[in-house]
């Protein structure tokens, strides 16, 4: 005869070994999908530069070991023409965590009246690009590749770039900007990073330590706090995110309703002015 409280406890240890096993691969599949909480990529590019009246060059660039393009992007000239205008400054946009680079042609389309060649590019995982994918570490090493293509490839001089974050872009930008002093401005513009505590509280991380096994933060205020390159930065609040307020001199803050406003462009204008050099080739 076996004795049933042996039973009962074998039972319990049976059910407690089952139930962390199945938390414990509960905390695995949440940790390798921890990229879609904060990143929503978009395969469609349904729209180009044209559909806004600008000329473009269509890129596929950035080759891996074995010769492949691994980033899609657009190159825009800053003036009605095919190829860069060489005396404007270059911005780099590093684009927000939704959609494509379609849904950045709005901003695109900002900096090119404000008289900036632009670079557009979509992160590994996003749009035409290749990979799976997306996660922090991928996109800041596209980030970095795309600036090295402007400089090696294109042979702009990095005084003449300038880094354009918009949302989880700005933590990229900032990170760049860190690596390279030779960047002489950064616009951000409704930057976002940080995303910590966002991700705690979202209820996917209700069963698993999400504070632990997190790691997209894209960090924003730290880096921020210690980077002197001038900044132009945007928000479309009522009042200056602390995130930015404590952003180390020198900056320019400005707050707008929306991305539209008349203001914005005049803004860009000024900045580019007093920070950007205008060599010519």
């Amino acid at each position: 005869m076996i004795d049933p409280r042996w039973l009962l406890k074998a039972l319990a240890i049976t059910l407690a070994v089952a139930l962390l096993l199945a938390w414990g691969t509960l905390c695995l599949l949440w940790y390798q999908g921890q990229w879609q909480l904060v990143l929503h990529p978009s395969r469609t590019v349904a729209t180009t530069p044209a559909s806004v009246g600008l000329n473009f060059t269509e890129l596929h660039f950035a080759d891996d070991a074995t010769g492949v393009p691994q980033l899609h992007g657009w190159l825009i000239p800053a003036a009605s023409a095919d190829t860069l205008t060489p005396a404007a400054p270059t911005a780099l946009l590093l684009h927000a965590a939704d959609g494509s680079i379609a849904d950045a042609l709005p901003r695109a389309l900002t900096l090119h009246n404000a008289g900036l060649n632009v670079l557009l590019f979509d992160y590994r995982g996003y749009g035409r690009s290749v990979g799976q994918h997306p996660t922090e570490a991928t996109m800041q090493q596209d980030a970095a590749a795309a600036l090295n293509w402007l400089i090696a490839t294109q042979h702009i001089p990095p005084q003449n770039i300038i880094l354009y974050g918009n949302g989880i872009g700005a933590s990229l930008a900032v990170t760049l900007a860190t690596q390279h002093h030779d960047i002489p401005a950064v616009i951000l513009d409704a930057p976002d990073g940080d995303l910590t505590d966002r991700v705690a509280h979202d209820p996917h991380s209700s069963l698993v330590p999400a504070r632990l096994l997190f790691h997209e933060t894209f960090p924003l205020a730290e880096p921020l706090r210690t980077l002197t390159t001038p900044k132009l930065l945007i928000s479309y609040a009522s009042s200056t995110p602390s995130t930015l307020a404590n952003a180390a001199d020198p900056k320019t803050t400005i707050e707008l309703p929306s991305l539209n406003n008349p203001t914005l462009i005049p803004t860009i204008q000024r900045f580019v002015d007093e920070y950007i050099s205008h060599p010519t080739h």
